[in-house]
């Protein structure tokens, strides 16, 4: 071998010498322990994360607001392992927004008070959660036409009920502050429905956040109809004869609220009948009065129509038309 391939040779060796050398540096893990700026921290140096900019941390609102924190405590906006709550993400901030620059300043603004916000501000911070379920038809109820706001019944911090975190004792009491007549209908003592007794409750018919495709805010079906059948089955069907009112509308005939009249009519017998049933056939009726009070017809009394017609709500009977017994 020549001395030009010889040193040639050499300084091919040493180069590859240098580069394994420098990939095995690299390559190690002393080298990644030591790599980066000088100064800057290790990967099993680097500090615990700090609350993101313009939050405050629910430890520093709790330094002022203990009352509002103690309250909070067993309630579903406190558990922290469900992702879904206000404890999981920002804790009190997830409601009430960043408060670093409330804490900063001395008149203490700078975040959402609650009490001082408007219906539709209001709505719109709890919908940010509660936007799916039975909260889903809210947007468009009638309770948000008439600018209620998830405050006027329900409370955060200083609840009343153990469920569902009302501000009165009970569901009764929470809707007789705007549904008088209604509440007022089931402490009727002849026919109610047992609500009083707390086997029912109004949201037992009723989605008070609203309900999609339906009347009044029932919660089953998309008419009065489908949601007394929910319950009462045996009215269902099917059936050969239909009574036209019995397939419409069930108020037609009957008070949900309550009635001071058998079976919750909102008329008493014969009358019910008599204000779409008026016929010679049967002379007892609301304009035959010497038949009411001089021969005492038995028509108007007992169950009245009901002793022949007693299949009303619909008839399988060949004579069926009639609903007969």
């Amino acid at each position: 071998m020549g001395p030009r391939r010889l040193a040639a040779f050499c300084l091919l060796a040493a180069a590859i010498t240098v580069r394994a050398g420098g990939i095995t540096a690299v390559g190690s893990s002393s080298a990644l322990q030591t790599a980066g700026p000088a100064g800057a921290p290790t990967a099993s140096q680097t500090p615990p994360s700090a609350p993101a900019s313009g939050y405050a941390g629910s430890d520093t609102c709790a330094t002022c607001h203990t009352t509002e924190e103690e309250s909070l405590k067993g309630t579903q906006h406190a558990q922290a392992k469900n992702p879904s709550t206000p404890a999981a993400a920002h804790g009190c901030e997830s409601c009430h927004g960043p408060g670093q620059a409330h804490v900063d300043d001395e008149q203490k603004g700078h975040i959402q008070k609650f009490p001082q916000m408007k219906p539709g501000e209001i709505n719109a911070t709890c919908l940010t959660c509660h936007n799916r379920g039975e909260h889903a038809g809210w947007e468009g109820s009638a309770h948000e036409r008439r600018n209620l706001s998830c405050a006027t019944c329900h409370s955060v911090h200083s609840p009343k009920s153990f469920t569902h975190q009302l501000v009165k004792g009970n569901e009764t009491e929470l809707c007789v502050t705007c549904h008088r007549v209604q509440v007022a209908k089931t402490e009727r003592s002849v026919a109610h429905m047992p609500v009083r007794e707390g086997k029912m409750a109004c949201t037992s018919c009723h989605n008070p956040h609203g309900s999609i495709g339906n009347v009044k805010a029932l919660k089953t079906g998309s008419s009065v109809g489908e949601l007394c059948t929910s319950c009462h089955t045996e009215m269902r069907g099917p059936v050969l004869w239909e009574h036209v009112p019995v397939r419409e509308n069930c108020a037609t005939c009957h008070d949900p609220h309550g009635s001071s009249n058998d079976r919750m009519l909102v008329v008493r017998m014969p009358f019910l009948c008599q204000r779409c049933h008026v016929a010679t056939k049967h002379p007892a009726s609301l304009y035959d009065t010497d038949e009411i009070t001089v021969k005492k017809s038995n028509r108007m009394f007992g169950r009245s129509c009901v002793n022949c017609h007693s299949n009303i709500h619909g008839s399988n009977h060949p004579s069926g038309q009639f609903f007969m017994r």
